[in-house]
């Protein structure tokens, strides 16, 4: 029965339970009680002699169904959380007087690996994946993982995969005893079930996990080891109290005995279940699985083209990082320079971008040779033939846009996908001297592009729905999240992290600390502070893309002179180690107290003194002052039907900004703030210190009318 799980009986006496749940056989109420029933009905057959539990379709269980996570249901639910764990997993499964076998492939996380857990034994294939992933969700294991998996693995161990929603795969797990054995999936319920006729017949020990002490830390070792977790966990997050709760439980569990601690468990992922950072860790996990449902197109189920060859057209830092991506994930690159001196550089370049990788310790020296030989440099487009996507990465210039696009469309096959980086021109205008509008499209990958997980697809309305899914698949394949915008002036989530840059710049040119701002930021959950930020962007790309950005939005744009005057001086960020801060050989950051003579500097050529308000700020005050201005901006994409959804921004704000993902995301945030509290502040600020801070019509409208800024009437309408 789908949605629930099923029995079957063999001639060898052991009866198989599988979950029924497609497609990632999750977990629920019901499936538990239905797991329950068939446990108990197997206990009082007389033909059934032991238990093997597995998943259909060849996944074990991705987990409990997360939509259960992030709502207020009272303590009904928690008496029914409290009831799984206890009267379902430990009462039922672990005290099955039949011996009980996990057979695992694919997927088991979560609640599914935690009924694994309680399993008698466990038996895998290789390319399992094994984790328990709640704290991804704001939450902790809730059936009973805090206290098993450590005397399964080890402390140690246990906090790693569980802090750190650590997956391992079937090997990794055998050699941490967090499963007993491996089979290969054609014969995996095989050794499962002899697995479990050999417990009965005690050729193979029966292990009741939520007792086993062989692998547990005594108690003065174990207390330092979960210290010092807290510790690291406070360090990396102070904002955030799941992880602590956690620690505390599973203590709990060494401190006061495992059964105890389980209600302590069952008590706190009610708790953390009713929490505003599991419901904004659910809402980003949501929105992030809705950025591929592009309306209109998701409808047609089309599949998506192999790509297997990509050719990379252009010079300079982002040609060659687009490249050494491509080769990393294995595709075949072709690069096309315009003379031999510039394809050499271009090619050393990549292969210096290669030599990092090695030094990182992600691949080894033959495997990076072998990489680099999926690489051709050439000079012409006779080696296009058989291109399936071209990224066109040059200079802006308008004309030689246009003369590559009109070059590809004679050289290149009918189905091959032409894109481009620039952030200047309408896609309309590149593609001018074509026929071809409906390959068109442009990619944006995000500075610095090798680490950025994001990757914006900008579409026309030309552009054909088999284009968009290609181009998503193929954001996929370099391990990218994508997200589908409309075209443009500039790139929609650029517009909206550069706004945030420009608004700490202005601050700091009026009189507030650069390292204040840093703080104030990195304090509110920023990986980095802006000042930070841009040092790691690079002064002169960020430069560039100011430069751009007040080109085409001169009305909404900041010109932010402290950069300029960095640049004189030759202070280019990290690159050169030297930016707003000071790097040492192991690119650690200082601050650097000659800063304060470049701002002073600043701030007479701009005629501007030092607005005492502004330099007494409070760090909230800041961050406001800050944030404020690219909800403005993102209120303005959002208005103009750039992206499909707001829910979309603010997936570009944790994936493309690194703004943090236990808020919710830059939109669902500014929730938190009545709109005519941003707008009043907005306002405000215009008045004192210009346009930039001025709220478009959509914030007015929005406050003026008493709504939240996340307008439902917007989600999945784009101007296209």
């Amino acid at each position: 029965m789908i949605g629930k799980t099923a029995v079957e009986v063999g001639g060898d006496g052991v009866a198989v339970i599988s979950i029924n749940n497609p497609p990632l056989n999750l977990l629920s109420v019901d499936v538990m009680l239905s797991l329950k029933e068939n446990i108990e009905g197997t206990l009082v057959r007389k033909d059934v002699k032991a238990i093997v539990i597995t998943g259909l379709e060849g996944k074990f269980s991705a987990g409990f169904d997360v939509t259960a996570f992030g709502v207020t249901q009272g303590k009904k639910t928690q008496r029914e959380l409290g009831f799984m764990s206890i009267k379902i997993v430990t009462d039922t499964l672990e005290a099955s007087r039949k011996p009980l076998v996990a057979a695992i492939e694919g997927m088991a996380f979560g609640g599914g690996l935690e009924l694994a857990l309680a399993c008698h034994a466990r038996i895998s294939t290789s390319t399992a994946q094994l984790g328990l992933t709640e704290l991804q969700y704001g939450i902790l294991p809730g059936f009973g993982g805090t206290q098993r998996l450590p005397r399964l693995v080890g402390l140690p161990k246990a906090l790693e995969m569980i802090l750190m929603s650590k997956r391992v795969d079937g090997e990794e797990a055998r050699s941490l005893s967090l499963v007993d054995a491996i089979a290969p999936a054609d014969k995996l319920l095989g050794v499962a079930r002899q697995w479990a006729l050999d417990i009965l017949e005690c050729r193979r020990p029966w292990v009741i996990s939520l007792y086993k002490n062989d692998k547990l830390e005594p108690l003065v070792e174990a207390r330092t080891i979960l210290k010092s977790a807290r510790l690291r966990v406070q360090k990396q997050n102070p904002n955030v109290v799941h992880p602590l709760v956690c620690i505390d439980v599973i203590e709990a569990g060494i401190v006061s005995g495992p059964r105890n601690a389980l209600w302590k468990e069952a008590e706190a992922l009610e708790e953390l279940r009713e929490s505003s950072t599991c419901r904004s860790l659910v809402h980003v996990f949501f929105a992030q699985r809705q950025l591929s449902k592009i309306p209109g197109i998701s409808e047609m189920n089309l599949q998506p083209k192999k790509i297997s060859k990509v050719a990379v057209i252009g010079g300079g830092l982002m040609s060659s990082e687009i490249a050494a991506m491509l080769l990393l994930r294995n595709y075949q690159v072709i690069l096309k320079e315009k003379d031999k001196k510039r394809l050499f550089d271009e090619i050393h370049r990549i292969r210096g971008n290669l030599q990092n990788h090695i030094m990182e310790g992600k691949e080894n020296q033959w495997k990076l040779e072998k990489t680099f030989g999926l690489l051709k440099g050439v000079l012409d487009y006779n080696e296009f033939k058989d291109v399936d996507l071209v990224i066109e990465a040059e200079s802006e210039n308008l004309f030689l846009k246009q003369e590559i696009f009109a070059n590809l469309e004679k050289y290149c096959r009918p189905h091959c996908i032409f894109t481009s980086n620039s952030s200047t021109f309408s896609l309309k205008l590149i593609g001018e001297r074509t026929k071809c509008e409906d390959r068109i499209a442009r990619i944006h990958f995000f500075c610095p592009s090798p680490v950025m997980p994001f990757m914006e697809i900008i579409r026309t309305k030309s552009t054909s729905p088999q284009v968009i899914i290609d181009l998503i698949n193929f954001g996929r394949k370099m391990r990218k999240t994508p997200i589908v915008v409309s075209d443009w002036k500039g790139f929609a989530v650029n517009s909206m992290f550069i706004t945030y840059l420009h608004a700490a710049v202005l601050l700091t040119e009026r009189g507030v600390d650069v390292y204040q701002i840093d703080e104030a930021l990195t304090s509110f959950g920023m990986p980095f502070g802006p000042f930070r930020m841009i040092d790691m962007i690079g002064l002169e790309v960020f430069a560039e893309l100011c430069k751009i950005f007040n080109e085409n939005l001169p009305d909404r744009s900041y010109k932010p002179e402290l950069i300029l005057t960095l640049q004189s001086i030759d202070r280019e960020g990290a690159n050169n180690a030297k930016g707003f801060y000071k790097y040492d050989n192991s690119s650690k950051a200082t601050p650097d107290p000659e800063i304060s003579n470049y701002l002073a500097n600043t701030r007479n050529l701009l005629d501007v003194a030092n607005d005492s308000k502004l330099k007494n700020f409070p760090d909230g005050e800041i961050v406001e002052m800050i944030l404020f201005p690219a909800i403005n901006k993102a209120c303005h994409i959002i208005s103009e039907g750039i992206v499909f959804r707001s829910s979309d921004l603010d997936v570009a704000s944790v994936l493309g900004m690194g703004f943090p993902s236990y808020r919710g995301g830059i939109i669902y945030w500014s929730d938190s703030f009545a709109s005519k509290y941003i707008y009043s502040k907005l306002e405000t600020w215009s008045k004192e210190h210009g346009d930039f801070f001025k709220p478009c019509a959509y914030v007015t409208e929005r406050a003026s009318e008493g709504m939240s800024l996340v307008n439902p009437e917007k989600q999945g309408k784009s101007q296209l």
